[in-house]
């Protein structure tokens, strides 16, 4: 099975650290985030991947190279003007020849939730991994007299999914892709209301979804903190 990284966008919230760094080379305890997928993939058997690039590619291609050193076959998908995480997608279709399903995440994504439920009991065209909703904020908690009982720090909310950027996609999802576009705003919508998308819950993963520079120190330290549990 292969994997194909969407590492081609401008990362403009995560500006100055991406003016004249691509955003899957930002690193996260000093490892780029494109090598912790790396080595996510490999763990669940994955070595062959397919990069989506555009802005700053050069820097991609220069420090990945054909993956060898990192234990991964790499091959690349280049866009020359922005074409959305579906029109990337699409590029990429010539590379996938043969695939009957692959794997897709965004490139700037670090977790370590499990592959193999994803890509297990699937009879659809794509499956995608959702996590927990992580407030924003801190939550105060109160009782039915209206008093402050507690102090809650960005909770986790439970009742509430989100995408976590990770598909097991079929071959047949290149019928609804856009030429640009993104896969979110186009393709999903529409697999949807055909009822052609599975949805896999991970309650108790890592997911972190690097965005902006707080989203680095917060990953940083959490990723220290599961480190020093094993």
């Amino acid at each position: 099975m292969k994997a194909v990284i969407l590492a081609g966008g401008y990362g403009k919230r995560l500006r100055p650290l991406t003016t004249e760094k691509p955003k899957p080379l930002i690193e996260i305890n000093k490892k780029p985030i494109l090598i912790m997928q790396f080595d996510w993939l490999k763990s669940y058997g994955i070595n062959e991947v397919i990069l989506c690039v555009g802005f700053l590619k050069e820097k991609i291609i220069e420090y990945v190279g054909n993956g060898k050193r990192f234990g991964m076959k790499v091959g690349y998908a280049v866009e020359e003007d922005p074409l959305g995480t579906g029109g990337a997608l699409l590029n990429s279709e010539l590379l996938l020849r043969g695939e009957d399903k692959f794997i897709v995440l965004n490139g700037d994504v670090v977790t370590d939730l499990d592959l193999s439920k994803l890509i297990s009991n699937y009879d659809k065209i794509g499956n995608i991994a959702l996590v927990p909703l992580r407030s924003s904020y801190g939550v105060i908690m109160i009782n039915d007299k209206d008093e402050i009982i507690e102090f809650k720090e960005k909770p986790v909310l439970r009742d509430f999914w989100i995408n976590a950027g990770v598909y097991c996609l079929s071959h047949d999802i290149f019928n609804y892709l856009p030429e640009k576009g993104d896969i979110e705003t186009t393709a999903f919508p529409k697999l949807a209301k055909e009822k052609k998308l599975g949805a896999v819950k991970y309650a108790n993963c890592f997911w972190k979804a690097i965005d902006v520079q707080k989203d680095i120190e917060e990953a940083e330290r959490d990723l220290l903190v599961i480190k020093s549990k094993i």
